[in-house]
């Protein structure tokens, strides 16, 4: 992913300089007037809300179910692991590259990288059964348990990656502001709908069990997307977005042992800060 953005964004750049010295003398009219045929790419940040989720984990020796378990991210802030090509992965990012089909209607592949992280010891309703050989063991039935870390810790930080394509829509609404020349600044809207699977990286200790953390296809996601766009000298953006969706991931990876696995399904709500550039190839 690294070497896919460093080679889209020394690319952009060199495209960048010598689309604009054509474009002043071959085409009278504005580069913004027109987006068919453009790509573009984005690299940012997020942060992410998520709702409440039921989770199962279910093993040789257990089954149980945690009810309207809590979580949240994990924030880098602002800071240069953003830029560093051998640390941007650290923090949440968003990395997209995308194409315009015509003037208005664009399609791209992205990489949402988000991270869930579960609250550590708060109290919720367990169902099921443990037979493990723990201080666990037990039938359950709408018990109250807390989480510590001597039973659970649960969370998708390296991370809670969506890997999905959109299909969006862009609106440039400059004329609202009273913006004439748009090859100096444009403002446009954007909306979108995106499907794709989750890879996520999941560190999970259970039941005191040996820390289990690696990567796995575990489920889908559905999302949707509106922001605004502000484009800068015809070739590079600013653009922020509210994203939300749905995730369902029904294997996800919780020990070294094949047998043990957990499921849940939660909404999630992205807000994102990301910097590029779009050209015409």
């Amino acid at each position: 992913m690294k070497k896919i953005f460093l080679f889209s964004l020394v690319t952009l750049m060199a495209q960048a300089q010598i689309i604009s010295a054509q474009e002043e003398k071959t085409n009278p009219d504005k580069y913004t007037a027109h987006n068919k045929g453009k790509f573009y790419v984005f690299w940012g940040g997020n942060r992410e809300s998520f709702s409440k989720s039921d989770i199962h984990f279910k093993g040789d020796n257990y089954d149980f179910t945690l009810h309207n378990v809590s979580a949240g991210d994990k924030p880098k802030g602002w800071h240069l692991d953003y830029l560093n090509p051998a640390r941007m992965t650290i923090p949440q990012t968003n990395l997209r590259i995308g194409y315009f089909i015509n003037d208005h209607y664009n399609i791209s592949i992205g990489f949402d990288h988000m991270k869930y992280v579960m609250n550590q010891n708060q109290v919720v309703k367990i169902n099921g059964e443990i037979n493990d050989g723990t201080i666990f063991d037990g039938t359950y039935n709408n018990d109250l348990i807390v989480l510590t870390e001597d039973f659970l810790t649960f969370e998708h930080t390296d991370g809670l990656n969506y890997v999905n394509t959109e299909f969006s829509r862009v609106d440039d609404i400059s004329k609202w502001l009273n913006i004439r020349n748009t090859d100096k600044f444009q403002l446009n809207i954007t909306e979108g709908i995106g499907a794709g699977f989750l890879y996520p990286k999941t560190n999970a200790m259970l039941l005191g069990k040996e820390r289990h953390d690696d990567f796995n296809i575990a489920g889908y996601g559905l999302s949707a997307k509106v922001g605004l766009n502000f484009t800068f000298f015809k070739h590079f953006f600013i653009q922020t977005e509210l994203k939300g969706g749905y995730i369902e991931m029904n294997d996800i990876r919780t020990t070294h042992s094949d047998s043990d696995k957990a499921s849940q399904h939660f909404f999630f709500l992205q807000r994102i800060i990301a910097f590029g550039g779009i050209f015409k190839v």
